[in-house]
């Protein structure tokens, strides 16, 4: 099982305190003498904070976090040894996402009566030194406030993909993220619940968890095999994430069990869109999601990307229960009711964009996706992700939009569609769908699947068109690379939409005042004029 969020330290803000009074000695270290020593020593006030397996003391710029002596089964920090090396792991695996946040490891020297962290003596134990950052740095607090906005949440999206598409994958045989340890570890987790008290939707979740988990064991087992399964971060929700000086990022990796963050990438970026969608944003929960998949290209993991939400539920709601029988505060949530309404199947079914470049076709998927729940697949990502380029890097455009290539991108397109919808959910598919060729593909694909499709028919005026072309290229901050030549000649092709496309149609004149909800409701087919 997964101890969720463990530690005070860095924010004043953070993390459970200990049930009762506060154990201010432990053997082997008297913390209060410490602390005394570091306010002496700084001139600064030093707040002591503590968990049930750390102490942090916060002097307003920088912290300090000790190991207390503890052997919890999980965890053994009972030796100084040992403790040691915990603190250089938690170093190494912080600095991979937060390396201006945690700063080296320092010897703790003198005496257990007379402890310190400065001077000479001999070592008898080991802190992990990070810098302080303001409470509001937390994008929890930024979301209480409602203060997080699609811009960050895109920020930490290009970060965590870049970080998970970076991460070691785990050697073969080593067993992690096999289907035994999947299935077990979300076992463990509802056995740990039903102690904590009988709930009558325990049972329920976990029949869905024993179906769903026999249903993917072979999937699981392809991505492992794929090498999907790399050392993350393990505990992504949304107190370990911030946004400080510039960069929004995670921090407080789990570092006391390999296990827990040896796992499928998947299973990392789960956390962090389930708890927005356990607070009530299953916008920023998508739009994290699509800039995650932008960045991965990990389409084909939509299969296992709804077990994983309903495991990570089921792990927060575990983390509660436990600080609530500590007699600590714990969040509101109710994150059984989330993983039971995250459990609920999806409505596989397929929106194409169409549009000439400019039309503004790729901003209003982007909102769609937000509002009606979505996953997107974009024709100017996938077609430089077929030359091993990321989404902003120029191409060389006489290979890159060939005919060939644009061929094999809008075959990559009907791949990842497939995957997607096959897996339960809808999906946008963003491209300009200007020849009908391309547009009956993706209809065969969708009547081959059973699932309705909707044509999402985009246009401006040519002035403004191009205007926000020119804009585009100035700001050099998207995937298209079309310019005022491409422009012209789509214009100068002048394809219409055929009489049995019409019914499908959703037209949008983006110039004007666009109501994204009444977009919605429509391709969901809530006036029932879209069905196939």
């Amino acid at each position: 099982m997964e101890a969720g969020s463990r530690e005070a330290g860095l924010s004043t803000a953070r993390g459970p305190q200990a049930p009762g009074p506060a154990r201010r000695r432990a053997p082997g270290l008297d913390i209060a003498a410490l602390q005394a020593g570091l306010q002496a020593s700084t001139g600064r006030p030093v707040r002591m904070v503590q968990t049930h397996v750390s102490w942090v003391l916060l002097d307003g710029e920088q912290a300090w976090k000790l190991k207390k002596p503890l052997s919890l089964g999980f965890l053994d920090f009972s030796t100084r040894q040992a403790r040691e090396f915990a603190c250089a792991e938690e170093l190494r695996l912080n600095r991979r996402l937060a390396p201006g946040l945690y700063l080296d490891v320092v010897p703790v020297r003198g005496s257990a009566a007379r402890p310190r962290l400065d001077g000479e003596g001999p070592v008898i134990d080991h802190a992990l030194r990070m810098r302080q950052f303001p409470d509001d740095a937390l994008l929890s607090r930024r979301l209480a406030e409602h203060r997080l906005d699609g811009a960050t949440v895109d920020r930490l999206a290009r970060r965590l993909a870049a970080f998970h598409s970076q991460a070691p994958r785990a050697p073969a045989g080593d067993g992690y993220g096999a289907p035994a340890q999947v299935r077990g570890a979300t076992a463990q987790v509802l056995a740990a619940l039903a102690r904590h008290g009988e709930d009558p939707r325990l049972a329920p979740l976990a029949a869905w968890c024993d179906a769903e988990g026999r249903r993917l064991r072979r999937r699981f087992e392809a991505r492992r095999r794929a090498g999907w399964v790399r050392e993350g971060h393990g505990d992504l929700h949304l107190d370990n994430l911030i946004d400080f000086e510039g960069d929004v990022t995670a921090f407080d990796c789990l570092e006391f069990d390999p296990a827990l963050r040896w796992i499928d990438v998947q299973a990392d970026i789960a956390f962090a869109c389930m708890d927005l969608h356990a607070h009530g944003r299953p916008d920023l929960a998508w739009r994290l999601l699509d800039g995650w998949l932008e960045g991965t290209g990990d389409h084909a993991g939509m299969a296992v990307h709804r077990y994983y939400l309903v495991y990570r539920a089921l792990v927060r709601a575990l983390v509660l229960a436990l600080r609530r029988s500590q007699g600590a505060a714990a969040d509101g949530v109710d994150y059984l009711a989330a993983a039971q309404r995250l459990a609920q199947p999806g409505e596989a079914r397929l929106l194409m964009t169409r549009g000439p470049s400019g039309s503004g076709k790729s901003r209003l998927a982007l909102g769609l996706l937000e509002v009606a729940g979505a996953v997107r697949v974009r024709s100017d990502v996938e077609r430089k992700r077929l030359f091993g380029l990321e989404a902003l890097q120029a191409t060389q455009p006489a290979r890159a939009y060939s005919a060939r290539a644009t061929r094999r991108t809008y075959a990559r397109l009907r791949r990842l569609a497939r995957e997607v919808l096959a897996a339960g959910y809808p999906v946008i598919v963003d491209a300009a769908f200007l020849e009908p060729s391309r547009r009956d593909a993706l209809v065969a694909l969708a009547r081959s699947m059973g699932v309705p499709w909707t044509l999402l028919n985009c246009h401006a005026d040519a002035a403004l068109l191009r205007q926000r072309l020119l804009a585009r290229r100035a700001r050099g901050d998207d995937p298209s690379e079309a310019d005022l030549r491409v422009l012209e000649a789509q214009l100068a092709r002048g394809d219409l939409l055929r009489p049995g496309e019409r019914a499908h149609c959703i037209d949008v004149d983006t110039g004007a005042p666009i109501d994204l909800g009444r977009i919605a409701a429509r391709w969901v087919g809530m006036d029932g004029s879209l069905a196939p």
